[in-house]
């Protein structure tokens, strides 16, 4: 995996924090871009919905997004702390990923259990 959980906890009132980190050999970081690796808008969201899922224990696929922010560039290796609050729909989520206690994304999503998803599809 291009990166890692170093711990995640769901707390009592329903909040998701997390805090992972990327790999230097991420292909991620080896196409976006050589020389100057950053990791690309589309992986952070990914790893949201990941950490979302895994405090969850609930596979869970990105159905729609809003509101989303990039704020800061991540280098390989950063500690990436990722918060995620229940929004105002079901399955809705408002987030924040923040880097050495800056902001560095934020956004909203909604996620939609896998299951749910592949009958919604006719798979």
């Amino acid at each position: 995996m291009w990166y890692s959980f170093i711990d995640t906890k769901l707390t009592d009132e329903g909040e998701i924090c997390a805090a992972v980190t990327t790999a230097h050999q991420s292909p991620w970081f080896q196409g976006h871009f050589p020389g100057d690796p950053i990791l690309p808008g589309i992986a952070q969201l990914n790893m949201v919905t990941a950490t979302i899922s895994k405090a969850l224990n609930q596979e869970l696929v990105l159905q729609s997004l809003g509101r989303v922010k990039f704020k800061q560039l991540i280098r390989p290796g950063e500690i990436l702390n990722i918060h995620a609050v229940n929004g105002k729909n079901i399955n809705s989520y408002s987030f924040t990923i923040t880097s050495k206690h800056q902001e560095v994304c934020s956004g909203r999503l909604v996620l939609t259990p896998k299951k749910e998803q592949q009958s919604t599809n006719g798979n």
